[in-house]
């Protein structure tokens, strides 16, 4: 697909959008109309991520439907509960909501108060990530030092390749985290690592590639290099305590 076609698509998208927040959203303020699709990177298969803002509401929800023949994820709010969702996010940080607005197309009838709802949600990612530092850093470490040491050894493939599918996005967001940047779900944690570094993230891939045929050896080097970076490994000590209201009487 060229840009000419991209650009098309997208806009197309966008239309279909504002057609589904007017026919399904009656009443609503704005929405942001997000996704790969709008920022010319998608697929046939991409959805429309589309955040519909009304002027109030008891909750908020989410709804997945098919709308002119785009698959549509639509996360529902007024400002109050948007704003709780991506604190939320970032305080994770993994900011899937406030990039969503930040980098969505405006629609609606109230204009003026999307671009300064989306204004914010642009400076807090500008902002960065907290340090990771304290129980945040302490849980992280922890995680990825206990799956690294179940790659110490000798393993059947099969288990290897388990371990390394859920090592992926803890030491993803070590590496993401540890130097001060957003991390992100899924296809993202690549993408953001390539951004910041294209070398580590050939590494990276590299190494769960191999991981994933079985030869855990270059993952464990890499996990082990990144403990090494945030404080070392982290088991003798870790305590982590359960909420007080954590029983039930039979």
């Amino acid at each position: 697909m060229d840009d000419i076609q991209k650009h098309i698509l997208a806009e197309r998208a966008v239309a279909a959008a504002r057609r589904a927040l007017a026919s399904r959203y009656a009443g609503a303020a704005f929405a942001y109309v997000s996704g790969s699709l709008i920022r010319g990177e998608g697929t046939a298969f991409s959805d429309i991520d589309l955040v519909v803002v009304f002027p109030s509401l008891e909750r908020a929800w989410r709804d997945s439907f098919t709308h002119e023949g785009f698959p549509v994820e639509a996360f529902v709010h007024d400002e109050e509960t948007l704003a709780y969702y991506i604190h939320a996010d970032t305080e994770s940080g993994c900011p899937v909501m406030a990039h969503m607005v930040a980098t969505g197309r405006v629609v609606g009838p109230d204009i003026e108060r999307a671009y300064i709802v989306q204004a914010r949600a642009t400076a807090m990612l500008a902002a960065g990530p907290k340090p990771l530092a304290g129980a945040r850093s302490d849980m992280l470490r922890y995680q990825v030092t206990d799956l690294a040491d179940d790659l110490r050894g000798t393993r059947p493939p099969e288990e290897i390749a388990a371990i390394a599918a859920q090592l992926y996005q803890k030491l993803a967001d070590l590496i993401l985290l540890g130097r001060g940047e957003w991390a992100g779900r899924g296809k993202w944690a690549p993408r953001l690592i390539s951004k910041l570094d294209a070398r580590l993230a050939a590494e990276f891939d590299a190494a769960f590639r191999l991981a994933a045929g079985g030869d855990g050896a270059r993952l464990l080097a890499l996990a082990d290099r990144e403990l090494a970076l945030h404080g070392g490994r982290y088991f003798e000590g870790f305590r982590q305590e359960a909420p007080l209201e954590a029983r039930r009487v039979e």
